[in-house]
C-alpha cells in the first residue's frame, strides 16, 4: 500500500472521528485535555494534512472538503439541544485546516528537491 492511500484512508477515517465528535452529545464528545481549541485547530490540520497528502494534486478539492467539513458540521451543531455553533470554533477549524493543508502542500511540493539535495 502506497503513502497516498493510506493517508487517503486516514483522511477519511479522521473525518469520521470528528463527525462524531462534533455531532454527539456534550458528554460523549472525546477531549484529550487541552484547550479546546488545541483539539480543534489540531483535529483539522491534520484533516487538511492528510487530504492533500492522499490527493496531492486536487488542492480545490481539498480546501473544498475541509471548508465543507468544518462548516458543515458547525452548522449541523445548532439541531442539537446541548451544542452549539460559534464563529469562534469555526474560525479555528478553518485555520487549522488551511493550516494543515497548506503544509501538505508544501511537503508534497518540496520533498523532491530536498531528497536531491541530501548528501
Amino acid at each position: 500500500m502506497n503513502v497516498r492511500r493510506i493517508a487517503s484512508l486516514l483522511a477519511w477515517l479522521l473525518f469520521g472521528v470528528i463527525a462524531y465528535s462534533t455531532l454527539s452529545p456534550i458528554g460523549m464528545r472525546p477531549h484529550i485535555g487541552t484547550w479546546v481549541h488545541v483539539e480543534r485547530f489540531g483535529a483539522f490540520g491534520l484533516l487538511g494534512l492528510l487530504f492533500m497528502i492522499g490527493y496531492p494534486g486536487r488542492l480545490p478539492f481539498v480546501i473544498a472538503i475541509v471548508l465543507a467539513t468544518a462548516v458543515g458540521f458547525e452548522l449541523l451543531q445548532m439541531l442539537s439541544m446541548d451544542r452549539h455553533a460559534r464563529w469562534e470554533d469555526l474560525a479555528v477549524k478553518l485555520a487549522g485546516g488551511g493550516c494543515g493543508a497548506a503544509a501538505a502542500w508544501f511537503m508534497v511540493r518540496q520533498w523532491p528537491r530536498l531528497l536531491h539535495r541530501a548528501p
